[in-house]
């Protein structure tokens, strides 16, 4: 379960910021940075099985015949991404805590941060590509929060609703794809799916698989022709920035395709899509990332490039090529991490980002400075930092891989690193070199430590890793690569390549024509400026302002707020395809004989049709209609019976009179007659569309009751294990209380909320207004109509009744698991016997009376059948599950106790609390009609004022 919590630890530290902000800025940040430290000792624990070649696999079954479960996995890909998540995250926890200024909602960002971390760690631990892909729209969601996090900048909302467009569009491409995956390996489990190579690119599903998943790797990585979204997501804090950029959400394609590199690497198709897309966006990206005046979209464009090398890398499909692959992330992230952190310094002091401001900076900004040209010489690729070292690697690989023509890679490769090394220089030159200016918007200087500790940690690993690879690095690629390649590497990291080494000369001529274009910036930013050029946001807007005006459109015209319209457009698609359906399939007649009609069943049909029909002719006059409707429910109670189903049979008549008395209640704050608001043409149209779906209902149940089919019915499952297995012969009782308790447990809740609404619209009304006024009027109207309020038969019979009552429903109750009853019965049998009390003494004889409160009874129901479920917990058992005994106490004979008599107690609670809270409810609007209230149920009440 180490897995498992691992991935749970920065959700349940979501948890605590918004507490914990009340404690001060600094508790918030220790405590959120405790929740991910812990998290990151709890992997590091893990770490030295992973090194030895060990898979750690943590499998939590759900619904396992369906593939749906929560199964998590660590190896060595998964290591060095948990780590870089948890790692960095920390230190970006840190970071935060010092940059963001006493106005910012610090609380809310660790929320938005921590719930980000948690989606981002689900999804490299994941070892269900369903429950991958669950966190990977929770990173799509998350991220979208933080990009917007500062919502009062126009370029925030926007940069956070593109994002969430573009990874989000790709993300349903994804999880087509995963889909179709799923099914050509036969499981859903990513470990087993990694085995079946041969299948997989053998099927004929395999390339729409395989691009569905490249669109949403591309997407999140903002690879060509995706790569927009990646800079407008710079509104966001810089802490938000360094995170997103170097370890999380724009790796998260890239983890994704090394995670699949072993089933979909290898092919012509993979080769061509992966590798060209990487090229095209290494250069493009590190082409507009020179050009950029803002140091955060220079980075953010150098990450696109960077992410572009890596997806070359991936996209050769030779094991070199993905360990050279695997090296350049864990460079990239240190580097570019430091860099992210120190341009937000550099506009945290400055009060700018403009490199057309800056200057001059490493006089004033020293520590800054070294930390920043540290990271900017490494993303340059300049020895002896970590940069050099993968990015020489990549350059080897470039050289030796053919792209169409032998010279295009190498010199593409080449140019990329070029504009590397160029923007790279310029990120120094005109951020941090020259002379000091007096221009500044704000005097710079260099912070305190705590906003320079993280990016110092950083850049001292760049150095690390770059003087000592195989020592500080190398254990942990082979690992990653090793599990991305399914085969053991070896890496050997080493700073000279020989005299005659590809590499060194293409790396000499990307340093030198860095150079050469740093020196003849101005002309070439005056050619740049004046090439016309395609703008993204522009056709990025231009795609998506039609689509949603569309959208809104049909939005409008489908959905106006008609709830006919929206049941009739349902109502008419059901049936269409339950039609086509129909008319494209086979039929052969039923087998099953239909049971004799007798003279009973058809007078009963009858009258069930009669009331029916009554109901849609004369629905206006709501009187009618509440006595149809109980004529109705009284026929399919006896239906019930008939057809050998007591149950739903005493179920259904006791919850008809409940039902009755209530709209009975509601009716005393209504017109006697609805208004008249459809036209006759819409009433034919409604008709028609009524009658062809109750014939096609018909028709369904026809055949169904008239067949028998292949499958088994899970009726014989229920009623053979329903002795053995819940200890009751009642079928039905079992399975509400113990094979379907849960869903038993979530009604009971339901209700019992729907009684908390109902009471809280009295209260409502109950209060003073305007509104509440006419309510008051119309029913003072009513008052008195009646001479005899509480009539003295009624009142003795139900004094009768009430005991009576009671001990039948408690008769009901115990014999309820092995024969017709249960709790749900005997609460609404108590509640019947109750709610003559109302009728017959009134409101007020009956409050004065009142012991227990409805709402604890409804809690009390609710916590009871909790209870029974986690008793279960604690012998071992799922939730809910009931254990039985059998004890024979002298005189009386050998009876049978049941766990699952717990559970029905709590329901028999929450429904009588339910019942009798939403009653009182309603009586108690009777108040505001203006009537006095006795507890004398002889007394006749009258109208305040009246005579």
């Amino acid at each position: 379960m180490t897995l498992a919590l691992i991935a749970a630890l920065p959700f349940l530290g979501a948890l605590l910021p918004g507490l914990l902000i009340r404690a001060g800025r600094t508790a918030c940040a220790t405590v959120t940075g405790s929740v991910t430290a812990l998290a990151l000792a709890l992997l590091a624990l893990q770490a030295p099985a992973v090194l030895r070649g060990e898979v750690v696999q943590t499998r939590i079954e759900w619904l396992p015949s369906l593939g749906l479960n929560a199964n998590f996995m660590l190896d060595g890909l998964g290591l060095l991404f948990a780590g870089l998540i948890l790692g960095i995250g920390l230190l970006i926890i840190l970071y935060a805590r010092f940059y963001l200024s006493k106005s910012d909602p610090m609380g809310v960002f660790y929320t938005y941060l921590m719930l980000f971390q948690g989606a981002m760690v689900g999804i490299v631990l994941s070892d269900n590509i369903l429950l991958l892909l669950i966190f990977w729209e929770l990173t799509s969601l998350s991220s979208f929060l933080l990009i917007g996090y500062w919502k009062h900048l126009p370029e925030g909302r926007q940069g956070a609703r593109m994002a969430l467009a573009v990874t989000g569009s790709g993300g349903l491409a994804m999880i087509a794809g995963m889909l179709i995956l799923g099914n050509i390996a036969g499981s859903y489990d990513l470990s087993v799916i990694l085995t079946q190579k041969v299948v997989i690119q053998a099927s004929g599903w395999y390339l729409p698989a395989l691009i569905l998943i490249l669109l949403g790797a591309f997407t999140k990585s903002a690879q060509f022709p995706f790569h927009f979204w990646l800079p407008h997501a710079m509104a966001a804090p810089t802490p938000v920035s360094a995170y997103l950029h170097s370890a999380t959400m724009v790796k998260a394609g890239i983890f994704l395709m090394a995670r699949m590199w072993p089933v979909l690497a290898g092919t012509p198709e993979w080769f061509w899509i992966v590798t060209s897309a990487g090229l095209i966006t290494m250069v493009i990206g590190a082409k507009i990332a020179f050009f950029k005046d803002d140091l955060k979209a220079l980075l953010a464009f150098s990450t696109v490039s960077h992410l572009g090398l890596i997806t070359m890398l991936l996209g050769l499909g030779t094991a070199k090529a993905a360990t050279v692959a695997i090296f350049h992330i864990i460079n990239h992230a240190t580097f570019k991490a430091a860099l992210f952190m120190s341009a937000g310094i550099v506009d945290h002091e400055a009060h700018t980002r403009d490199l057309r401001r800056l200057g001059g900076l490493r006089h004033l900004m020293p520590v800054t400075f070294t930390i920043a040209g540290i990271a900017a010489l490494s993303m340059a690729g300049i020895p002896p930092f970590n940069g050099f070292l993968s990015k020489e690697m990549m350059l080897e690989e470039a050289a030796h891989t053919a792209l169409g023509p032998d010279w295009l890679l190498p010199v593409l490769a080449t140019i990329g690193a070029l504009f590397s090394v160029a923007y790279s220089f310029r990120f120094l030159a005109h951020g941090f070199l020259g002379p000091v200016r007096d221009d500044y918007p704000h005097k710079p200087h260099d912070p305190g430590f705590g906003l320079w500790a993280a990016p110092a940690l950083l850049a001292t690993l760049v150095v690390i890793i770059g003087l000592a690879p195989m020592a500080s690095a190398a254990w942990l690629v082979d690992a990653a690569a090793s599990a991305v390649t399914g085969t053991a590497q070896e890496v050997h990291i080493k700073h000279w390549h020989g005299l005659y080494s590809p590499a060194l000369w293409m790396s000499i001529a990307a340093v030198g024509g860095g150079f050469a274009m740093l020196a003849a910036f101005p002309r070439l930013r005056a050619m740049w400026d004046g090439t016309p050029r395609p703008e993204a946001k522009a056709i990025f807007d231009a795609i998506v302002e039609p689509l949603a005006a569309g959208a809104r459109a049909l939005t409008q015209a489908l959905h106006n707020g008609s709830l006919t319209r929206a049941i009739a457009i349902a109502t008419i698609a059901i049936t269409a395809t339950a039609l086509w359906a129909f008319n494209s399939g086979t039929h052969s007649p039923g087998t099953r004989e239909m049971l004799a009609i007798t003279p009973v069943t058809a007078i009963a049909w009858g009258l069930l049709m009669f009331a029916t029909l009554g109901v849609a002719l004369i629905h206006r006059n709501r009187l009618l209609s509440l006595i149809l409707i109980g004529i109705i429910g009284l026929i399919i109670s006896l239906g019930f019976a008939w057809l050998s189903a007591p149950d739903l049979a005493l179920t259904q008549i006791t919850v008809e009179v409940v039902t009755v008395v209530f709209m009975l209640l509601a009716l005393n704050f209504l017109p006697k007659e609805t208004p008249r608001e459809s036209s006759p043409v819409r009433r034919i149209r409604d008709a028609v569309i009524a009658i062809g779906a109750g014939a096609g209902i018909a028709g369904l149940a026809y055949a169904i009751m008239t067949r028998n089919f292949a499958f088994p019915s899970i009726s014989a499952y229920h009623l053979e294990q329903s002795k053995p297995g819940a200890g009751g012969t009642n079928a039905v009782n079992t399975i509400i209380v113990d094979f379907r308790g849960y869903d038993t447990f979530g009604e009971i809740i339901v209700l019992g909320i729907a009684a908390l609404l109902i009471y809280a619209l009295a209260e409502a009304l109950l209060k003073p207004g305007p509104a509440n006024d006419a309510l008051r009027a119309m029913a003072a109207t009513r008052t008195g109509l009646a001479g005899d309020r509480h009539p003295l038969l009624m009142v003795m019979a139900t004094r009768f009744i009430l005991p009576v009552a009671m001990m039948i429903g408690v008769f009901i109750f115990l014999r309820g698991h092995n024969l017709p009853g249960g709790g749900f019965v005997a609460g609404l049998v108590f509640a019947i016997a109750t709610v003559m009390q109302y009728m017959a003494s009134g409101l007020g004889w009956t409050e004065a009376r009142q012991r227990i409160d409805h709402h604890a009874l409804i809690g009390a129901g609710v916590l009871t059948a909790a209870a029974a479920g986690v008793g279960s917990w604690l012998f071992g058992a799922p939730f809910l599950a009931s254990s039985y005994t059998y004890v024979h106490l002298w005189p009386l004979e050998e009876f049978e106790l049941a766990t699952a008599a717990i559970f029905d107690l709590g329901v028999f609670l929450c429904v009588l609390g339910a019942v009798l809270l939403a009653l009182n409810s309603l009586s108690r609007l009777a108040r505001r009609a203006g009537e006095t209230v006795s507890a004398d149920p002889y007394s006749v009440d009258r109208p305040e004022g009246g005579n």
